[in-house]
Formats: structure tokens, sequence, C-alpha cells
């Protein structure tokens, strides 16, 4: 159903939307999303990425840090990355900070800063690696299922004290599991994306 605007021509347009507001549902799903994707950012492959060093704080000035406020990070090559301070007398705390991080690299002061290397990984510890990274994808799901009951055991009251109609309350329902299968589909391919760079 269309009608004009108030001081123009242009036509308004009076759309129906859906009963239930999932927009706190959805804020939740993009949360756990963005968690999965920092915890598998901290799982080491053979390959050096910039993102690696991520969770790694270093402590300066009296507060803890990340690398990327004090330092530039750079892949020198498949195997290290180079990181560079702003200010050299960062050097050794940025170096002392990844070596108690313990990530299984080895870590570098040179004159230019800090080049951090990745071993070869061995088949054993590969297998080891995807393990974790399933791990870390099972703990999204339950948290996405977790946010899904909460939305369900909410809808179900609605239905019960009257403020929304059955209909309403099916339809809202389809729509949370095509949002559940949407966030899920999500961690399935940060997964498959992690597994890959592991095995290469």
């Amino acid at each position: 159903m269309s009608f004009p605007c108030e001081n123009n021509d242009i036509l308004c347009y009076n759309v129906s939307h859906m009963a239930y507001n999932f927009s706190k549902f959805q804020q939740k799903i993009k949360e756990t999303q963005d968690w999965l994707i920092k915890e598998l950012s901290s799982i080491r492959t053979g390959r050096a990425s910039t993102s690696f060093l991520d969770s790694v704080k270093v402590e300066s000035y009296g507060t803890l840090m990340p690398i990327t406020s004090l330092a530039s990070v750079t892949s020198e090559d498949a195997k290290s990355l180079r990181i560079t301070p702003w200010d050299n007398s960062q050097t050794s705390a940025i170096e002392k900070a990844i070596t108690v991080a313990n990530l299984g690299v080895s870590v570098v002061a040179d004159s230019n800063g800090v080049r951090v290397i990745f071993p070869e990984l061995t088949g054993e510890r590969r297998l080891q690696l995807v393990k974790v990274a399933k791990e870390k994808l099972e703990d999204a799901k339950v948290a996405i299922r977790r946010e899904r009951n909460d939305v369900s055991d909410d809808l179900n009251a609605k239905k019960k004290d009257g403020s929304m109609g059955e209909d309403d309350v099916m339809r809202a329902k389809t729509e949370m599991e095509k949002i559940v299968q949407e966030g899920n589909k999500k961690l399935e391919e940060l997964f498959a994306k992690k597994e890959k760079e592991i095995a290469e």
C-alpha cells in the first residue's frame, strides 16, 4: 500500500515489518563470528601471517598495547615476519612479549627490530592444529545455539502472554532458523579457510 508523503508528490510505502526484532540476535551472531576469526588467527600455521600477532600485548609506558600500536608488521617471506618499532627502545619489550606468549615461533632481535620465524610444521602438528581449530568452531556453534534458545524462549513467552500471535511466532521461528543457518555457514567457511592454511 502506498500513499503520498507530506509536502511532496513522492510515494511513501507502508512496509510490513517482521513482528519480531532480530537485530540483537544478529549482533550476537556477528560477535561470535568475530570471536572465531580472532581465535583462529592465533593458531599458528606454517605460513607467516601478520594477523598472527594480533593477540600479543606489549608492556609499553606502563600499559599493555598491541604490537601494531608500536611498530609496523610486514611479511619478509612465507616463513617470517619483520617487526619494525617506531621507537627502537621498544625492541626488547616486543621481543619479550612474543617470547612470553609462547606461540611456537622463533624470535630474533636485530638492529632493524624483531624477526619472527615460523618453523616448518610436522604432519602430527598440523593434525593437532586442525583439532584445536575444530574445537574453536564447536565453541562458536554452541554460543550461537545458546543465543537461538534464548530467542526461542522469548518467542514462546510472547506467544503465551498474547503479545504475538501463533502465526507471527511461527514466521519468526522460521526466520530465526534461517539466521542460524547463515551464521553457522559463515563459521564453517572460517574453519575451512583455516584448515586449508594449516595444510599448506
